[in-house]
């Protein structure tokens, strides 16, 4: 797809209920055209992971999902061994007499019974969008491991040989900052932080995407989840838990917040005991 500018990616983005700000499409623009990974750091719920959704989408790309977290390891994303299919080969052969170990070598080492993990098949799939989620969550040896794999999206597999992406994939790296990310993988990537939306931008972000709702009602959370991240909570909503607290309200048959079901609703919009309470107890819902 030739997308010429970052207005037009802009544009597009919006056609998919994706609505970027102009930092963010420049951005996302510029990794597309210089064929660089994406690295998107800020809070949790802001948009990160949906916008390499919302890129595969609009480049009618498969989304190939890297979960990160701690302990994982390169075997895990890049590819394993079918260990069950290999045996029943192995005695399959057997039971038709094959006993010459080079061939049966061979055979149980056959591309068929490779499993590809997430950085492999975004290396053998074209078009595709890889997406490395939280990355902050994994140990420091796999983030040199993702570097070197970023660099040239080439895959050694010893007894395959060499496999390298025709095309590569276009790359989205998210992190929420649990811990910083080491400066040589953000060096190979373009960076952008992502800050909670504005008032006007969250209020058009839940009538595009929840188009039952009322403005009066979107104006309300929107306000209302904006002096919420100003409170000094342990996890202030994103805009996924605006939706889904906008979703709650729908779904109960609201149509404007009033401070006794933004109370018992809050559950949707915070995940702390702690933030809960502090909430419930300061009278912020009382301007709802």
């Amino acid at each position: 797809m030739d997308i010429e500018s970052p207005a037009k990616l802009a544009d597009l983005l919006d056609q998919h209920a994706y609505l970027a700000d102009e930092g963010l499409a420049t951005a996302a623009f510029l990794a597309l055209r210089m064929g660089r990974p994406l690295f998107l750091e800020g809070e949790a719920g802001v948009g990160k992971t949906e916008l390499a959704k919302t890129m595969a989408l609009l480049l009618d790309a498969p989304l190939i999902r890297l979960q990160c977290y701690e302990g994982l390891d390169a075997a895990q994303a890049l590819y394993d061994w079918d260990f069950a299919r290999q045996l029943l080969h192995l005695k399959a052969a057997e039971a038709a007499g094959i006993t010459d170990a080079g061939r049966l070598e061979g055979e149980i080492y056959d591309r068929r019974f490779l499993i590809a993990r997430p950085l492999l098949r975004a290396i053998e799939t074209d078009p595709a969008v890889l997406l490395v989620d939280e990355i902050d969550r994994a140990d420091d040896e796999f983030e040199a491991f993702l570097l070197e794999v970023l660099s040239d999206f080439t895959i050694s597999v010893p007894e395959l040989g060499t496999i390298s992406a025709r095309t590569p994939p276009v790359v989205v790296v998210t992190s929420n900052r649990t811990r910083e990310v080491h400066d040589a993988l953000k060096r190979r990537c373009l960076y952008h932080w992502l800050e909670h939306p504005s008032f006007e931008r969250e209020v058009a972000i839940l009538l595009r995407r929840l188009p039952e709702c009322t403005e009066a009602l979107a104006r309300q959370v929107a306000g209302t989840a904006a002096r919420l991240r100003e409170h000094g909570l342990v996890k202030p909503p994103g805009i996924a838990e605006t939706l889904d607290w906008t979703e709650a309200l729908l779904t109960l048959g609201a149509r404007d917040l009033d401070p006794g079901l933004a109370a018992v609703t809050l559950g949707a919009a915070l995940k702390y005991r702690e933030d809960v309470e502090k909430v419930l107890g300061s009278g912020v819902l009382g301007r709802a």
